[in-house]
């Protein structure tokens, strides 16, 4: 964060450490700006207020660029999306639980249709990125806390801040720091981690010739990625597991880096082998690789799990249910009383989102929403590879966003983020970030024939830059 010069009397100075907000290129939006920055700051320890902060943001940024938010193409089809949800909250087997559904959609595409109108510079989604890196430090750190020096906190704790420590993690023996649950701090430490990886090779690249050179800003972001991936294998998460190693080897391909690529390759192999391949080969490879990989991975750590809680039988559920009702579905959260009323145990979700949005929605609004999203994601590939509208400088950023989306999507095929509201919210603002950039881009370079945006560059002044 920057530091701003303070004059304390006429013949003297003082440097004061005061974080600045960065400035928004729409002077009309610099006060949500301002309130999104806040709020993302302090939401992963303070999700109460920061969701005040960011719905504040929320609210201004539409009454302010209404007319901007209501004529753009993806915000129709989010539209429509939610009036189909509205349809099959009509025809809900429980209405009740439907309507109750209806808080995790609704109020989350409102959020990402005024991230649309209210990022649009390369320049905000590094700024973002920044102040979701520097939060996940205290995540983790608090994670680690839980794990070996058996930290909790007391009854009141809860009722103020909106979380709790259970000591040695939740479920026992896996990290959940801040978070109600170790797989949904996996999916937040999924995405600081690509941010966090982002913005170091950003960093990196700046050494130019002087590759012996280690900057501040290098060794805060090193030590980012450090943490966030050791937060990653303590929440035991097989998802988050296989998502880091896919996330490391597309940084090695995007940035070329051949080396880079057959080590984590080969390590990835290495635990593969050991957890899948015949006893007799498995046995060699289990002598090097450590049974806290393999044994998670092929389900020997935990081998007495009913069958009712195996992601097989839930998806089996889930894919009935949606055969049976393909057009609206049995409505939204009636998954949960329809489980347990067949399989006699409660279970929150059936562990893949888009199989859970079949049952619960019906497949054409399931269908609508994988467009949407393949849309954002064929615009910033192209973005990305139309040279004319992003400076070089700012496609890495991009990219790490792009990828945000790609973990997302995969992360939900066998786990469903919807349910905690931070990490809910964060995936709709990131989402409505990417396509705010893409309906920026896209429309400087139709009135400017191509030419770069020259306000897509960080700001100069002193007074304002990050």
């Amino acid at each position: 964060m920057p530091y701003s010069l303070f004059p304390i009397s006429n013949k003297l100075m003082i440097r004061k450490k005061i974080p600045t907000f960065q400035r928004h290129p729409n002077s009309k939006l610099q006060l949500p700006w301002n309130a999104a920055q806040l709020g993302t700051l302090i939401f992963p320890l303070l999700p109460a207020l920061g969701a005040v902060c960011i719905g504040f943001a929320l609210l201004v940024t539409w009454g302010s660029e209404y007319r901007i938010i209501i004529n753009r193409p993806r915000n129709w089809g989010f539209g429509l999306f939610s009036l189909l949800l509205l349809i099959t909250t009509a025809l809900a087997h429980d209405k009740i639980a439907a309507l109750e559904g209806l808080i995790n959609f609704l109020p989350y595409i409102l959020l990402f249709c005024a991230s649309d109108a209210l990022i649009q510079t390369p320049a905000q989604l590094r700024h973002l990125a920044r102040i979701l890196v520097i939060t996940s430090i205290p995540v983790v750190i608090i994670g680690l806390g839980q794990m070996f020096l058996g930290w909790t906190t007391p009854k009141i704790w809860q009722n103020i801040f909106g979380w709790a420590i259970a000591p040695g993690g939740n479920p026992i023996g896996r990290m959940a720091s801040s978070f109600m649950y170790a797989n949904t701090l996996a999916g937040y430490l999924i995405i600081t981690f690509i941010l966090a990886s982002g913005l170091w090779l950003e960093e990196f690249r700046k050494r130019g010739k002087n590759k012996l050179s280690i900057t501040q800003p290098l060794v805060l972001l090193s030590l980012a990625v450090i943490l966030n991936f050791v937060g990653l294998i303590l929440t035991n998460s097989r998802n988050a597991w296989a998502i880091a190693i896919f996330v490391a080897i597309v940084y090695a391909v995007y940035q070329g880096w051949r080396i880079l690529i057959a080590i984590v390759a080969s390590i990835a192999t290495t635990v593969l082998l050991a957890a899948f391949a015949p006893t007799p080969i498995a046995q060699i490879f289990r002598k090097v690789v450590p049974a806290f990989f393999w044994a998670r991975l092929n389900d020997q750590k935990f081998p007495d799990r009913p069958v009712a809680l195996m992601r097989k039988t839930q998806w089996d559920f889930a894919w009935n249910m949606a055969q049976q009702r393909p057009l609206t579905g049995w409505g939204l959260r009636n998954f949960t009383p329809l489980y347990q009323e067949k399989m006699h145990i409660w279970l929150g979700h059936p562990h893949n989102f888009f199989l859970m949005l079949s049952a619960e929605t019906g497949i054409p609004a399931t269908i609508l929403f994988i467009s949407l999203i393949t849309w954002i994601l064929i615009a910033g590939l192209q973005l990305l590879q139309r040279s004319q509208s992003l400076e070089t400088q700012d496609k890495l950023i991009f990219f790490s966003y792009l990828l945000v989306i790609v973990a997302w999507i995969l992360f939900n095929t066998a786990d469903v983020s919807l349910f905690d509201l931070r990490l809910n919210a964060l995936s709709w603002l990131l989402l409505g970030a990417v396509s705010g950039i893409i309906s920026r881009c896209d429309t400087i370079f139709d009135g400017r024939q191509g030419h770069r945006l020259q306000k897509f560059t960080e700001p100069t002044s002193k007074k304002h830059s990050n």
